[in-house]
């Protein structure tokens, strides 16, 4: 029992130090690859010559990258559960590589996302330059959601870990579609979250910090019966505070 807390713990302890370091690498920003550049182009509206210049300006490769680093920084805290519960069924051996294949089957899932995040982030610009209209249009489709029974029947789903097979192709097999039936849950929870900061025109590293409390805390929930409920989802709010009070005594 010692050994796997032990385990347990280095988990946490490891993926939490890997999204602190992702998100030095966002806070620094290079290339400006979490902001899109020169939106000023299309203030006259939207043409042919001004998508060319944007995307010129914020090549798709650069909007991508940023995308990446943006959901694994979010992102992997909500992942220990899921790679400890690999950890505690299956073989000493295999496990970093079963652990690693899952998150590949994650991330594929939300980088496939991306591509229409960015379109959205691309329209949004050409249309509202430089505007908190689309941010906001977003934020209240969030708030929405967030209450809504379609988003708890997918926080419900991602509680769900499958059993992994031992050996050979059924290992692989299992563990990557566990990643990527993971990533789909999360991403119908939580797309319009995911959207609002990167909609901002300024301030959208607060706004990444404030939603990755809140949806890693509503992760750690237990199911509930989908219904409509007001509830802001921030029990890891709650808990900091609890824990900073504690040691501030």
């Amino acid at each position: 029992m010692r050994n796997t807390a032990t385990v347990r713990n280095n988990i946490s302890i490891s993926i939490i130090m890997i999204s602190v370091l992702l998100w030095v690498v966002l806070l620094f920003n290079p290339g400006n690859i979490m902001t899109v550049e020169h939106c000023h182009i299309s203030m006259g509206g939207y043409s042919s010559a001004s998508l060319q210049m944007i995307l010129q300006m914020n090549p798709i490769s650069d909007m991508m990258i940023g995308w990446s680093l943006m959901v694994f920084a979010m992102m992997l805290p909500k992942l220990i559960v899921p790679i400890q519960h690999i950890y505690d069924r299956s073989f000493k051996n295999k496990r970093l590589f079963l652990s690693i294949l899952f998150v590949l089957g994650y991330a594929i899932v939300w980088i496939s996302v991306g591509f229409i995040m960015n379109a959205i982030i691309i329209g949004a610009n050409l249309w509202y330059p430089m505007s908190y209209f689309p941010a906001l249009l977003i934020g209240v489709i969030a708030v929405v959601w967030q209450f809504s029974p379609i988003k708890q029947r997918f926080l419900n789903r991602s509680h769900n870990h499958k059993s992994i097979a031992a050996f050979g192709l059924p290992a692989v097999r299992d563990a990557f579609t566990f990643g990527a039936e993971h990533g789909a849950w999360c991403v119908g929870s939580g797309w319009a979250l995911m959207l609002f900061p990167m909609l901002l025109p300024q301030g959208h590293n607060i706004a990444m910090l404030l939603v990755t409390f809140i949806m890693v805390g509503e992760h750690m929930d237990h199911p509930r019966i989908p219904s409509w409920k007001v509830d802001f989802r921030l029990k890891l709010f709650k808990i900091f505070i609890a824990q900073t009070r504690m040691r501030l005594r």
